[in-house]
């Protein structure tokens, strides 16, 4: 295998999205809001919830996953009220743990409420792969996670707490591979959720030519255990984690997927794949779904490579004239995402999530 800083090179010319954002990710350097002066505690719960959309995936991935809830301040004293839930997806290299130290929670959960934010429930699920993400997409190699998250996830939150189990009490929020994941089962499922928040979206536009790089595809083509993947850079490994999601090959062991290059030469076929994977690509099947939700909003940084994307996102939507919002905030990929989630994120959900019994 070729030397990791021979390969660290390679990784950064590779043309994703998800590499765009790759330095601010190294760095995590978040701002954090400060803590909301008589701000109530909220109640933290790690449970585990069994993805029935995941069983019998190809790389052995964990179908009973890690899932952090956050439940209000009021929700162990009003035994009788149901509230709306807001679920919140990580981004890519990350789990919801992470996740949740990056937008520090539960401290802005509680600021957010402090500061008039109707109460609900928050969700993080952690859908962390073999490759470092499973692109929130459906696949034989890493399981359905776009299920998992708008089915088996939302079944069970609704069966074991006291939520409104309306479409229009659910809100879906999600940063990085997370915009992805929310951007893609937002569009596809407007039955499930009634409020969509995307936060710094990778991966929006269609990954289209290119050249081969032989190095590269002799390096992925040499791991054959779950250790070599380890061993791989960032960016290599985010190439695994599109091509494990996007272009999945039950018959191509050990990996079980096909690369968008072989042996020097560009697979047009994967491309193709992974062009329909890609939201810009794909939203204008979905603008009847999305003028479904009751709102739509859209953030990222001044200083995110994603920003562009993102504005085209929002220029198709503002074409088809589906109403949303989008925003360009002076920051990195990663240096506001605390701050937008409370005082951005969870009153918009405040705003647009219905939070009583009655919804109309």
């Amino acid at each position: 295998m070729m030397p990791l800083k021979v390969l660290a090179g390679l990784a950064l010319a590779l043309p994703l999205t998800l590499v765009a954002a790759r330095p601010a990710l190294a760095q995590v350097q978040t701002l954090v809001p400060a803590v909301v002066p008589g701000a109530k505690p909220v109640t933290v719960e790690h449970i585990k919830i069994h993805g029935a959309a995941l069983e019998g995936n190809l790389e052995g991935d964990a179908v009973d996953r890690d899932v952090i809830v956050f439940l209000p301040p009021s929700y162990q004293k009003d035994k009788g009220r149901r509230y709306p839930v807001v679920y919140a997806l990580h981004g890519y290299s990350i789990g919801a743990e992470q996740w949740s130290h990056e937008i520090h929670v539960p401290q802005t959960i509680e600021g957010a409420f402090a500061q008039g934010a109707k109460d609900m429930i928050v969700v993080l699920p952690d859908s962390k792969t073999l490759h470092n993400g499973s692109m929130y997409s459906s696949s034989v190699t890493t399981g359905d996670f776009e299920r998992f998250i708008s089915h088996d996830v939302v079944q069970y939150i609704d069966a074991h707490y006291r939520t409104i189990p309306d479409r229009r009490s659910r809100g879906l929020v999600g940063h990085s591979m997370g915009g992805y994941g929310a951007s893609r089962i937002g569009m596809k499922h407007p039955e499930v959720f009634g409020s969509l928040y995307i936060m710094s979206p990778c991966c929006l536009s269609a990954r289209m030519g290119g050249r081969a790089n032989p190095q590269l595809d002799s390096a992925l083509q040499a791991v054959k255990t779950p250790e070599d993947a380890a061993k791989l850079p960032w960016g290599v490994r985010a190439q695994l984690a599109s091509a494990a999601a996007w272009s999945p090959d039950p018959k191509n062991p050990p990996l079980y997927l096909d690369l968008p290059s072989k042996d020097g030469v560009v697979q047009n076929d994967v491309l193709a794949r992974w062009a329909a994977n890609a939201p810009l690509a794909f939203v204008d099947q979905y603008i009847g779904n999305l003028r479904q939700y009751n709102g739509i909003a859209m953030d990222v940084g001044d200083q995110d490579g994603l920003r562009v994307d993102a504005g085209k996102l929002h220029d198709i939507l503002d074409n088809y004239g589906v109403p949303n919002t989008f925003e360009v905030y002076s920051g990195t990929h990663t240096s506001a995402v605390a701050d937008r989630f409370q005082n951005h994120v969870l009153p918009f959900f405040s705003k647009n999530l219905c939070a009583t019994k009655d919804c109309k």
